[in-house]
């Protein structure tokens, strides 16, 4: 578990920390309309494959190849163990200059995420979270308590970009009786970590990329939390296809209660 706290250490700190508000010209490019990627995210997704693979020697399902060869995202369905990683997760930030980013790796094995690490370079902080073992920041045990009964103290995130008009309207409005909503940080990993250290109650994702979600998914769950598809199953962290929903609470009455609420139950 350290040694790979280390690694994506290590790759931020030599190919996106010193890029950090300092993005030459020519070094940021769009993969698609509005999708953005920087050099230092190639860079460190190649530094970090590397060295994973030195310690493990299974593929790599990294962002950045699979944005170039998305055949390489079956790994996650076809063979026994697979690393993720996400070098610059919340890169639109970081190329705006703006502190919410992160560097992400986990390990899959048969379709289950079974170890996790997020470092957020600017604040230096490090969550790591590993089946049946717990979840950490910093080296100390995250312990999510239950929320409060009342909806009305609670605070979450509905991502809704990718939410089609109706359902939009219809989220937005059933969310009133929180206590306070907003569209999140662009970064998963800067978001999941709010609910593991009771900043936040839930955050309603719809778009489910694998290297963004099974990071702070088992982070959450190995901290008292639910990450679970709309439909009450487990996430998991399968390729890019179908866009489900996933709602993560910091318990599992919040997430029942919210999951009513939202699809006005």
């Amino acid at each position: 578990m350290e040694k790979v706290a280390e690694i994506l250490a290590e790759a931020s700190a030599e190919a996106v920390e010193p890029r950090f508000r300092a993005l030459a010209d020519g070094e940021v490019m769009e993969k698609a309309p509005g999708d953005l990627v920087t050099v230092a995210d190639r860079e460190a997704e190649v530094i970090i494959s590397r060295r994973l693979r030195e310690l493990l020697p299974v593929p790599v399902v990294g962002e950045e190849a699979v944005a170039a060869d998305p055949s390489l995202a079956k790994a996650l369905v076809e063979e026994p163990a697979v690393w993720l990683v996400d070098p610059v997760d919340g890169t639109s930030n970081f190329v705006a200059g703006r502190p919410d980013f992160a560097v992400m790796a986990s390990l899959v094995r048969s379709g289950q995420t079974v170890a996790a690490w997020i470092w957020q370079p600017i604040s230096r902080t490090a969550y790591s979270a590993e089946l049946g073992s717990g979840a950490w920041r910093d080296g100390h045990r995250l312990v999510r308590r239950p929320a409060d009964d009342a909806p009305e103290k609670w605070r979450g995130t509905l991502k809704s970009r990718y939410l089609d008009p109706g359902q939009h309207h219809r989220m937005q409005a059933n969310a009133r009786v929180f206590g306070r909503t907003s569209e999140g940080l662009r970064s998963a990993g800067m978001e999941y970590p709010l609910i593991a250290e009771g900043e936040q109650e839930f955050i309603l994702y719809w778009r489910t990329l694998p290297w963004d979600h099974a990071p702070g998914s088992l982070l959450i769950t190995e901290s008292g939390g639910v990450s679970a598809r709309l439909d009450g199953s487990p996430y998991s962290p399968d390729p890019p296809g179908g866009e489900d929903g996933l709602l993560v609470a910091s318990d599992p009455a919040v997430w029942e209660h919210t999951r009513d609420i939202l699809l006005g139950r």
